[in-house]
C-alpha cells in the first residue's frame, strides 16, 4: 500500500470514529433526559447496577424495603447495567452500582458512586429536602 492510500484511510478511520463519537454522545444525552422526564410527581432513586456485583447484591434488600416503606412517596428503581446496557447508558454512569437522585420535578440532585446504606440513603433525601415517613 502507497503512503496517499494509507494517508486516505487514516483519515476516513478518524472521520469515522469521529462521527461514532458524536452519535454516542447524542444518543446518551437523549436517554438521560428521557430519564429524567420519567416519574415527574414522586421523587425517585435510580440504582443502576448488576445481579451479580457484590455491593449490588447488597443494596437489593435495602431498595426493595424502601420501596415497600415508602410507597406513594418515593420511586425506586432498578437497572442492571450488564442486562440492559443502552438504558444504563443513557444515566451516564461509569461505575457500578450507582445511585442518583431525582427531585419531584425530574432534575437530578445528587448522584452517588458504591454501596450506600439505607441511613445514608433516607439522610441524603433527608438533605435533599424530602422526609419520608413509612407507610406500614
Amino acid at each position: 500500500m502507497s503512503i496517499p492510500n494509507t494517508r486516505v484511510l487514516s483519515v476516513v478511520a478518524g472521520l469515522l470514529l469521529l462521527l461514532l463519537a458524536v452519535c454516542c454522545n447524542a444518543e446518551s444525552t437523549a436517554g438521560a433526559n428521557t430519564a429524567a422526564q420519567q416519574g415527574k410527581t414522586l421523587p425517585r432513586l435510580v440504582d443502576v447496577g448488576a445481579d451479580k456485583c457484590i455491593p449490588c447484591i447488597k443494596m437489593a434488600p435495602i431498595l426493595e424495603q424502601l420501596k415497600t416503606d415508602f410507597a406513594g412517596q418515593l420511586k425506586v428503581e432498578f437497572v442492571d447495567a450488564w442486562k440492559h446496557r443502552a438504558e444504563a447508558a443513557s444515566y451516564g454512569v461509569k461505575m457500578i452500582p450507582t445511585q442518583i437522585f431525582y427531585g419531584a420535578g425530574g432534575e437530578e440532585l445528587f448522584r452517588h458512586v458504591g454501596f450506600y446504606s439505607r441511613d445514608e440513603i433516607l439522610g441524603k433525601w433527608q438533605e435533599l429536602g424530602y422526609t419520608f415517613k413509612p407507610v406500614n
